[in-house]
């Protein structure tokens, strides 16, 4: 499946069940691993295990495939696999503890870059 036609599908299955700060990065040009990354953020165990169903309802429907999916118990953090695809699901603190958009968002050699200043304050 194509790559936009499977974001869209991610992020409309989130939309539809009330996800906020939907997030996509481009991970292309930092990982050969996958080439979307999504994170949503749910309001609590129930909402974020719901939005996971979701995106897994929906992309299956559409003729995708489901790699993974990993969290579902605790509900504070669910992860999905969609292969070039990756959806994280989480609670507002656990999402913010872990700041994903940070640590995808910057290439290797900014994230080098940014350590040889503060070494050097």
């Amino acid at each position: 499946m194509d790559i936009r036609k499977l974001q869209k599908i991610v992020v409309s299955a989130l939309e539809d069940i009330k996800g906020k700060d939907i997030e996509v990065i481009n991970t292309t040009k930092l990982t050969s691993m996958f080439d979307r990354l999504v994170i949503a953020t749910g309001d609590s165990n129930r909402q974020v295990k719901a939005l996971a169903r979701n995106v897994q309802e929906k992309v299956r429907e559409a003729g995708g495939e489901i790699v993974s999916v990993e969290g579902e118990d605790a509900g504070e953090w669910v992860l999905v696999d969609i292969g070039d695809l990756v959806v994280h699901v989480m609670q507002p603190a656990v999402r913010s503890y872990y700041n994903l958009e940070e640590l995808w968002q910057v290439t290797p050699a900014q994230r080098r870059k940014l350590a040889e200043v503060a070494a050097g304050e």
